[in-house]
């Protein structure tokens, strides 16, 4: 049982580069000779991409004593068939979900279950198609009667998922104890301090939902075969990940035999970030925590896995956990920060050059123009002293961008009609403001027309363009900075003067923002208005952080304000 045919995963140009990029460096390995215990703890374990080890488990005794077509079922009833084994119960078979409300888990004798897969054998041997039900009764598949709790389940509706065969933290727990000798510590493991070993075994075919492991894991295949499919963790995102403080947070919500793009959109470019590898009796693969995977079993499989922790949370002390914690959330909205800005920049818009593109933005800047040129005579008749970031020596990409500033200023803030013009005493004065576009919550250059004007000037040319508008429309430069700017406009302005920073002399910098903040009457509410906003698209990203990775919703509220919604 393999992704359906109909299913048709798509994914952008971004994806696909970015795809690309980690490719090779995630690739899963195939080693066909096992490295050597060393080789493994320096070269394999520390990259976290998978590895696959053919022939890994071929000297175990199980790998001869449980071959189904060679006795081995009825080794097993015989060596372990008293014993009491947890099995899963599920009416979504084949496909088994790790979510508690999906199924359940009964305790049933071994030998029950074994009983299943003599049917299953026999039926398949004979090409016969009848329900498995109506042969519960033979004696000759089983010698203990099921119990009565899984009355209502049908055999291929059972599967001995994670069944304890060693438990270091609780040796009681380990229910199939007795098959411990049949099975070698895989050398590759060396001296690893392993937490746990487990079966797993179904009688028909099987799929267990998409999730990842807290611990690295060896999965080996000793009967039967299965196929992975595997997605790093920085792909966690596509794969919508139950909530954190839920059961099954380990989980995928997403249904990958019948994914519903509506419900869960970034779904469509997962299948790019997968890799798929099949694996034989014999095999093993390394599946490195935190990796989702997601497992397609043969009709009879039996395979053994190893957990144990990997040495990144050995390592880590208790009482850093939190500060671990918040480091990797800053890494995270930072991330997500620069990916909610370049949607833009990745669909084809970049920096304005010295030029005016297009005969529309050129009458527009002509305009603007004639309109500026009236201000500067109007300051050379009073003598004023004229400075390099006068309007007339704009270059045209910073004259277009202060004009579409200033338009749309007065068309959005509350402005006297008559100020439309600037008037003849060469000031916006009487420019009046609300705060009816204060609070807009753009996410997306496209939609936000002020952050998109800053982006695309180079910060030689916004400087320029914002000293000139300091000279002449302080009033504007007020309006824009304190009730027009987004939070998607404030993080785009502070990152053009960090650039600015970077490319100036300290006297310049001085020079440019006294001007800048001397236009405003509270110089100290502009700058808390720009931080304001900075901190806000920060929260936005960190809402979306929460909701890729956690599985956690947050409201904003009516000023922007995250709620909590749970």
């Amino acid at each position: 049982m393999y992704l359906s045919p109909n299913v048709t995963f798509t994914g952008s140009c971004a994806h696909r580069c970015r795809r690309k990029m980690e490719s090779e460096s995630l690739r899963v390995q195939r080693f066909d000779e096992l490295p050597s215990a060393s080789e493994f703890a320096s070269q394999i374990e520390p990259r976290n991409v998978p590895a696959v080890f053919s022939g890994c488990v071929k000297d175990w005794k199980a790998f001869a004593r449980w071959n189904p077509s060679n006795g081995g079922l009825d080794y097993l009833q015989e060596r372990a068939g008293s014993c009491t084994v947890e099995a899963m119960m599920s009416r979504s078979a084949p496909v088994f979900y790790g979510d508690i409300r999906s199924h359940e888990r009964v305790p049933i004798p071994f030998s029950s279950f074994i009983g299943f897969c003599k049917q299953r054998m026999q039926m398949e041997e004979e090409n016969q198609s009848c329900p498995v039900e109506s042969e519960r009764g033979n004696s000759s598949t089983s010698e203990v009667e099921p119990d009565c709790s899984i009355s209502a389940f049908a055999p291929q509706q059972t599967y001995l998922a994670q069944v304890s065969i060693m438990n270091a933290e609780n040796k009681g727990q380990a229910q199939l104890q007795i098959l411990r000798e049949d099975i070698d510590m895989p050398s590759i493991l060396g001296t690893r301090k392993v937490a746990s070993i487990n079966l797993w075994m179904n009688n028909a075919k099987a799929r267990s939902s998409t999730h990842y492991d807290p611990h690295h894991n060896l999965l080996c295949i000793v009967a039967g075969h299965k196929q992975v499919v595997l997605w790093p963790p920085s792909a966690s995102h596509l794969l919508y990940p139950m909530p954190l403080y839920g059961e099954a947070s380990n989980h995928s919500s997403v249904a990958l035999e019948c994914p519903n793009f509506s419900a869960y959109p970034r779904a469509k470019c997962l299948m790019e970030y997968s890799q798929t590898v099949m694996l034989h009796a014999g095999d093993a693969l390394f599946i490195p925590e935190g990796w989702f995977h997601q497992v397609d079993s043969t009709d009879l499989t039996i395979a053994v896995n190893f957990w144990w922790q990997s040495d990144v949370m050995l390592s880590m002390s208790e009482h850093m956990e939190v500060y671990y914690l918040r480091r990797i959330l800053r890494r995270l909205i930072d991330k997500e920060m620069n990916q909610m800005l370049c949607l833009t920049a990745c669909s084809g818009s970049g920096e304005r050059e010295g030029h005016v593109p297009g005969l529309a933005y050129k009458e527009e800047a002509d305009q603007s123009l004639t309109d500026t040129k009236k201000v500067q005579e109007e300051a050379d008749s009073r003598g004023k002293e004229q400075q390099n970031s006068s309007i007339h020596d704009l270059e045209p990409a910073a004259l277009q961008a202060l004009h579409e500033l200033v338009s749309l200023v007065h068309d959005r803030v509350n402005v006297d009609k008559s100020q439309l013009k600037v008037s003849a005493s060469g000031n916006d004065s009487d420019v009046s403001m609300e705060d009816e576009h204060k609070n807009d919550l753009f996410v997306n250059l496209e939609d936000d027309p002020v952050a998109k004007i800053l982006w695309a000037l180079k910060p030689c040319f916004l400087r320029n363009m914002f000293a000139s508008m300091a000279e002449c429309f302080p009033r504007t430069l007020e309006a824009l900075v304190l009730h027009l700017l987004s939070p998607l406009g404030a993080e785009v302005l502070t990152r053009k003067f960090d650039e600015l920073d970077e490319r100036t002399s300290e006297e310049d910098r001085n020079k440019f923002y006294q001007l800048f903040y001397g236009a405003f009457d509270d110089q100290f509410a502009a700058m808390e208005a720009i931080l304001n906003g900075k901190e806000l698209f920060a929260q936005l990203a960190f809402k979306s952080v929460l909701d890729k990775y956690l599985g956690v919703k947050l409201d904003c509220g009516p000023k922007g304000q995250l709620q909590r919604s749970f």
